[in-house]
């Protein structure tokens, strides 16, 4: 999908506050820590180490003979950034998965509410249509009374002027 797709539900989470909070640090730590797992550092970082280790035992330069111990020291200190960067990554993005959770189960919520009034409504509805019902069969019920007192009178003024024309 598309980022600028408007979404009719959705709403953004506004006033989420972070641990580490949105300044400029925490933003450049996230940023650095998710850089550690792409390909390009992966692949620069295993060049460098390459050419590191080539230089050092050809001769090309001395500066870290085998067993490499500068080396060394710079995975150590690496790591040693790298852990903490990449925990304070984490540790924003649980907030925003548990931000997303969040709105999520009060999307939920607030559907089952419409579901829950517009089922009542249903039956209120269906209350009313059969009251509608019984009503409409009542008043059918009359029209047919009514019809045949209207058919018996009529029925006796008929005889009644037979009768007056026979005698």
């Amino acid at each position: 999908m598309h980022a600028d797709k408007k979404f009719r539900l959705y709403r953004p989470l506004k006033g989420i506050t972070h641990t580490f909070g949105d300044e400029w640090f925490a933003l450049k730590a996230e940023a650095f820590a998710r850089f550690f797992g792409t390909p390009i550092f992966l692949i620069g970082q295993t060049i460098v180490v390459i050419v590191w280790i080539i230089l050092n035992v050809a001769g090309v330069v001395k500066f870290d003979p085998y067993p490499f111990i500068l080396l060394n020291l710079a995975f150590s200190i690496q790591a040693a950034y790298a852990a903490p960067l990449i925990l304070l990554a984490q540790t924003r993005q649980a907030e925003r998965d548990q931000a997303h959770a969040l709105a999520d189960a009060q999307h939920r919520e607030d559907l089952d509410d419409a579901m829950t009034k517009r089922q009542i409504l249903a039956e209120e509805q269906s209350a009313q249509l059969l009251e509608l019902l019984k009503q409409n069969t009542q008043l059918t019920e009359m029209t047919r009374e009514m019809a045949e007192r209207i058919e018996t009178i009529t029925l006796q003024l008929a005889q009644r002027e037979l009768h007056k024309k026979q005698q």
